[in-house]
């Protein structure tokens, strides 16, 4: 897939701190119940990290009490990339940034109650949040 924002390694080790390198460009993942999203119950908006991407809007994040931050859908479905995972002899669906191609987390068919029965369970790591302002 050709990405919207290509940077070399080099520019990503620059810009990512090593925990985001990690799991970002690496395929890492946070360990679970540690990440600053997890708890974040504001209304607003998830972004990639890396390049900034709009990902998830926080009306459909839910507590999947899975340890990492969970939502049933992304902003667009071209806004994530999907793709099969066959690491640690699992088989798993990766959630890549359409945008810059970092890794972000998985996708599980195991949102029960959701509107759309899919579990995004994401890195907090890999996802900046920008809160809706008051009015």
């Amino acid at each position: 897939m050709t990405y919207n924002v290509d940077h070399s390694d080099d520019h990503w080790r620059e810009k990512l701190t090593a925990e985001q390198y990690a799991v970002l460009r690496q395929a890492g993942t946070e360990r679970a119940w540690t990440g600053e999203l997890l708890d974040e119950h504001r209304a607003g908006l998830y972004t990639c990290a890396a390049c900034e991407a709009e990902l998830f809007h926080s009306g459909t994040k839910f507590d999947s009490h899975c340890g990492w931050p969970s939502f049933y859908e992304s902003v667009r479905p071209e806004a994530v990339e999907l793709l099969e995972d066959r690491t640690y002899g699992m088989v798993r669906t990766e959630v890549r940034c359409a945008n810059c191609g970092s890794h972000l987390g998985h996708v599980f068919p195991d949102g029960f109650g959701t509107p759309t029965g899919d579990r995004y369970c994401m890195n907090s790591i890999s996802l900046s949040f920008t809160p809706h302002e008051s009015a």
